[in-house]
């Protein structure tokens, strides 16, 4: 009998702004590995780290193979490149991202001393009142903004004295705002929005106590946005991975920011047909509002579980986001609608029967429509 999720919308957006709260751009995680470890204990869910530290929590269901949440810590950030003669810093980006949506950004500069210094990122031609018209000439690009560290710095030797150094982390500053009409403004959505989500799910079935047919994998990754992501987190018990993540809201997309966007294929290839289709059905059963999309330019978690070699069935589940990689936006419906269909999922039978084994033969293999 399949029970209808209790998600506290409180919950889910509270935790997304703790999570959003902590630095956390690629190689620089321990802080949120941390965090999300302390919250499973209080939620009596058992988990365990890899050396690097992501993390795998289990919601035990009947023996045999499981199924597995997957979504990513990390975010886009930065990395000190040089130390400049000027005092200033510059930069190398941590993730894929324009440095057009660098420019302005107030930021956290970590040294291996320990100290956090705190600085803006600016254009090299910064002010109109000295460059007139040639701050509006000025390409896009690392190599065109610095970092202004918030103490006297004029020589590179300043920067020495701070303890800055080459390879120094830095992380990009939210700036998170909730509105009370639900739209959800920040950097750093991406992806924390979806670890607000599966643990919201997970609270829920954990105060539900809802039975699962299987047992259900949290996977928490945290180089994602360098590509990595699920390579090492696996093992061979699982079956299914619906990977969570921010749909691209733009016009040449098929995505909905109110509402769950279902992806079909990514920049690595389609997603498995019968999982998705699941997933899909779900919607239509229980009445959530979706779409399906194509994702040309965008590669998630289950690309880097297939490649390790994993043979497992992979989906790509999306809250909506306007601006992806930059500014952006979300709504706590989209969110609230994402969390649904993930309680659903959980409670669902397998997707099929005969994947219980590794290899097996041509008996009960599914088809496709047209076969």
């Amino acid at each position: 009998m399949t029970v209808n999720p209790s998600i506290d919308l409180d919950y889910l957006t509270s935790m997304l702004k703790r999570l959003i709260d902590i630095p956390s751009p690629s190689g620089y995680t321990d802080s949120i590995v941390h965090f999300v470890s302390e919250e499973l204990e209080r939620l009596g869910i058992p988990f365990e780290l890899t050396r690097r530290g992501a993390i795998r929590a289990v919601l035990e269901g009947n023996p045999g193979p499981g199924r597995a949440l997957v979504a990513h810590l990390d975010t886009l950030g930065a990395m000190v490149k040089r130390l400049k003669p000027n005092g200033r810093v510059e930069l190398a980006p941590i993730g894929t991202w324009s440095a057009r949506f660098a420019e302005g950004a107030r930021v956290t500069l970590f040294t291996s001393e320990g100290a956090a210094r705190r600085g803006t990122i600016l254009p090299l031609k910064a002010s109109g009142h000295v460059y007139n018209e040639g701050v509006d000439q000025q390409p896009v690009g690392w190599e065109h903004i610095e970092v202004r560290i918030d103490e006297f710095t004029d020589s590179l030797d300043d920067l020495v004295q701070l303890g800055i150094c080459v390879g120094d982390y830095v992380a990009i500053d939210p700036q998170f705002e909730m509105l009370d009409n639900g739209f959800i403004n920040s950097r750093h959505l991406d992806n924390k929005a979806g670890v607000a989500c599966v643990l919201a799910v997970a609270q829920a079935i954990q105060t539900q106590a809802v039975a699962l047919d299987q047992s259900c994998y949290l996977l928490f990754t945290i180089f994602e946005e360098v590509g990595s992501g699920a390579s090492s987190i696996l093992h061979g018990d699982i079956a299914e991975m619906v990977s969570i993540d921010n749909a691209t809201v733009a016009p040449e997309q098929n995505s909905v920011e109110a509402g769950i966007t279902i992806s079909m294929m990514d920049s690595s290839g389609p997603f498995d047909y019968h999982l998705t289709h699941r997933l899909i059905d779900l919607c239509d059963q229980h009445g959530l509002n979706y779409r399906r999309d194509v994702f040309k330019y965008y590669r998630c978690d289950a690309a880097s579980a297939v490649e390790a070699g994993n043979d497992l069935r992979t989906a790509l589940v999306c809250y909506g986001v306007d601006g992806s990689h930059g500014y952006e936006r979300t709504h706590q419906f989209s969110l609230f609608e994402l969390a649904k269909l993930l309680h659903y999922y959980l409670q669902s039978q397998p997707i099929v029967k005969r994947d219980e084994y590794d290899l097996g033969p041509l008996q009960d293999f599914p088809t496709q429509p047209g076969d």
